[in-house]
C-alpha cells in the first residue's frame, strides 16, 4: 500500500506540475547553489513530463515493496539516506546551471540497497532477493554511466552509493536460522 501511495502522489505531483505551467520544476536540484540544499529530497518526487514519471513508477513500486518488506522504519531510514546522497551528489558533480529531479535517484539506491542489504546483514533470503533483483534490473547500472544526453548519470550513481551506503548503515545482525 506505501509503495502504491508513493507512485499515486508522483502522479499526482505531475499532474499538478503540468497544470501549473512546470512550476513544481523549480524544485529539481541546481549544482552548487546553496539555496539548493532544500531540495535535496522534494526533488526526487518532481519530474519533468509524465514519461519521465512513467519511467520510474514500475521499479521504484518493485524495489520499494522489496524494501519495505524488512520494515517500514527501516526503508523509510534507507529512503532518507539514499535521497540525501543522491541529491547530494547531483549538487557537488553535476553540470552547473542543470535542474535535476526524479525518483531515479531512489530507484538506482534501492537496486544497490537490495543487492547489498543480504550481505551486509547476513541474511541469506535477503542475499538471493538481492542476487534476483541484480538479475532482473542489472541492466540499469548502464544509467550510472555517463552515455546518454539528458539523463542524470550523476543522480545514478550517487543513487546507487547511497544504496550501498544504506545497507551498510542499517545493517543488522543475522537471525539465529539466517532469517
Amino acid at each position: 500500500m506505501l509503495m502504491g501511495c508513493w507512485v499515486a502522489l508522483l502522479w499526482v505531483l505531475e499532474l499538478v506540475d503540468t497544470l501549473s505551467g512546470h512550476r513544481l520544476d523549480t524544485f529539481g536540484v541546481i549544482p552548487r547553489v546553496p539555496g539548493e540544499f532544500r531540495d535535496l529530497i522534494p526533488s526526487a518526487f518532481g519530474h519533468f513530463g509524465f514519461a519521465h514519471v512513467a519511467a520510474n513508477s514500475l521499479p521504484l513500486f518493485v524495489l520499494g515493496f522489496l524494501a519495505a518488506l524488512r520494515g517500514i522504519p527501516r526503508f523509510l531510514a534507507a529512503v532518507a539516506v539514499i535521497m540525501l546522497v543522491s541529491g547530494l551528489g547531483v549538487w557537488l558533480i553535476s553540470p552547473p546551471a542543470t535542474n535535476t529531479a526524479g525518483a531515479s535517484g531512489v530507484v538506482f539506491g534501492l537496486f544497490a540497497y537490495l543487492v547489498v542489504r543480504g550481505f551486509a546483514d547476513r541474511r541469506p533470503v535477503d542475499v538471493g532477493v538481492g542476487l534476483l533483483v541484480a538479475a532482473a534490473y542489472g541492466s540499469i547500472l548502464w544509467g550510472a554511466l555517463p552515455i546518454a544526453e539528458g539523463v542524470s548519470w550523476q543522480g545514478h550513481l550517487s543513487g546507487l552509493i547511497g544504496g550501498v551506503l544504506a545497507a551498510m548503515l542499517l545493517r543488522r545482525s543475522p537471525a539465529p536460522d539466517g532469517f
